[in-house]
């Protein structure tokens, strides 16, 4: 069955429902095994430990960023390719971006080999917690392969109309996750290694998972050995879809670094693990509205590249609203149980535990108007329009929070640290704003030339669900 034609024919409120529940589910699990990871590393290990994968944090994000880079720009060229119909070159990108997700984490793990101590200084490590991001790092970087692929070609399964399976291999490697975190580090008491064993190894069985899915030809886009061969066609495609994202993710590594050097600066080690939890928590708020965001991307994607423009600004507005109000109740949430939420991480560390709540509560200030910011960014990504994607994407970070964060300090000291962050969100999502009212101008500008194109050829305009015009 042609999973892809439901894009095409299904209501938009079932679609993205269809699509974003799973990719939510996704989302959450995954944010509940990093969150459970850090739980089980501050009861375990204690403060020191947290602060480790806070200097680690950057390094995890360089890979996750060579994941989206092919992940994001492989899914939405395949939708839009399966919206035109040339399911053939759907499968080009599939391969191709395959490759490159088993040989861009392997050139990324060789650089840090080469460096490990100055590249966890340079991350912010102080001299009694550079032997516990030590142990930690080199034990992930040793499994980058297997979570580029687990999350990078995950992202095509979704893309061909499956996202009940992309979800499942979510939940699989959240469930193998959070296991082997208890075993190593309670049970064997290998403490950092423990941990890392536990993430590569659960990151491994969802790498199988996903190629399991293709090679056991369930998948309507096919895993073909001849489009495994490399090529810069392709390539530079998917790279100019995907750079946005990307980009994104090497900005919220660079900011992560001079985050925690500022910290450290500021207040130390111990504002350093503060911001760590304050990451795991903001992490599980915003994963949801990332699952919002990529349920609607394939809808968008293939329904621009089968010109139903109408779809495609219903399907972006709703998922706004979706966004928007998942990201209000995590912000109602955190103001209700912010004590009890931190204390999660810092049982007993009572000076921990006010730091960090202080903290949480002014990082995130500004949530709820975020989801609209992370939705917009996506739509470009969906429809192939790199530079404003990259624009958007690249804004908060870059654009915003990173001069915030070097000038803030020096007038407010640690607070001024906590202020950045919602200080440049309201700024990113005025600017994202600005740019989605021009797009959807044009975009309705078109509807209205096509419309007039079928009309004065004699044409009735089909309904939309009907319609499958091909781009030429």
């Amino acid at each position: 069955m042609d999973h892809s034609l439901q894009l095409r024919d299904k209501s938009i409120s079932r679609l993205l429902w269809t699509f974003s529940v799973p990719a939510i589910v996704g989302m959450l699990v995954n944010s509940l095994y990093n969150i459970i990871d850090r739980i089980f590393v501050g009861r375990g290990i204690g403060s020191l430990g947290i602060a480790a994968t806070t200097v680690a944090f950057p390094i995890m994000v360089v890979l996750m960023a060579v994941s989206i880079l092919v992940g994001v720009g492989a899914t939405a060229l395949i939708s839009i390719r399966l919206g035109e119909q040339r399911k053939d070159e759907a499968e080009k990108i599939a391969g191709n971006a395959l490759t490159m997700l088993v040989l861009l984490p392997i050139l990324a793990a060789g650089v840090f080999f080469m460096f490990p101590e100055q590249i966890l200084i340079a991350c912010g490590s102080s001299p009694e917690v550079l032997p516990y991001a030590m142990d930690f790092t080199q034990i992930i970087m040793l499994g980058a392969a297997f979570g580029s692929i687990s999350m990078g070609a995950n992202n095509f399964i979704r893309a061909e109309g499956n996202p009940r399976v992309a979800m499942c291999t979510q939940l699989i490697g959240a469930a193998f996750n959070i296991l082997l975190n208890y075993v190593f580090i309670f049970i064997f008491g290998w403490g950092m290694k423990g941990s890392a064993f536990a993430t590569i190894l659960a990151q491994l069985i969802s790498a199988s998972w996903v190629l399991g899915y293709y090679i056991t030809g369930r998948s309507l886009v096919k895993i073909r050995l001849v489009n495994l061969r490399p090529r810069w066609a392709i390539l530079s495609g998917i790279m100019a879809i995907g750079f946005a994202q990307f980009a994104m993710q090497m900005a919220a590594s660079v900011q992560q670094v001079i985050l925690n050097n500022t910290l450290v600066a500021h207040g130390g080690d111990m504002a350093l693990s503060a911001i760590g939890i304050v990451m795991s928590i903001a992490t599980l708020l915003f994963m949801p509205v990332l699952g919002v965001a990529q349920g609607a991307q394939p809808i968008i994607g293939y329904n621009y590249g089968a010109r139903q423009y109408k779809r495609v600004e219903d399907t972006w507005k709703l998922a706004v609203m979706a966004g928007t109000g998942i990201a209000l109740t995590g912000y109602l949430i955190l103001h209700i149980w912010p004590e009890q939420i931190v204390g999660l991480f810092s049982e007993g560390d009572w000076q921990l535990t006010a730091l960090t709540t202080h903290a949480m509560l002014v990082y995130l200030a500004l949530i709820p108007i975020v989801g609209f910011q992370i939705v917009s960014s996506t739509y470009f990504q969906a429809v192939g329009k790199a530079r404003p994607a990259a624009v958007l994407s690249l804004s908060r970070q870059i654009l915003f929070f990173i001069p915030l964060l070097l000038i803030l300090p020096r007038f407010w000291g640690i607070e001024g640290v906590w202020r950045a962050a919602p200080i440049a969100d309201i700024l990113a999502v005025s600017l994202s704003a600005t740019m989605m009212f021009f797009e959807m101008r044009n975009l309705r500008r078109e509807s209205i030339l096509i419309s007039t194109a079928e009309q004065s050829s004699g044409l009735t305009p089909l309904p939309s669900k009907l319609c499958d015009i091909k781009s030429e």
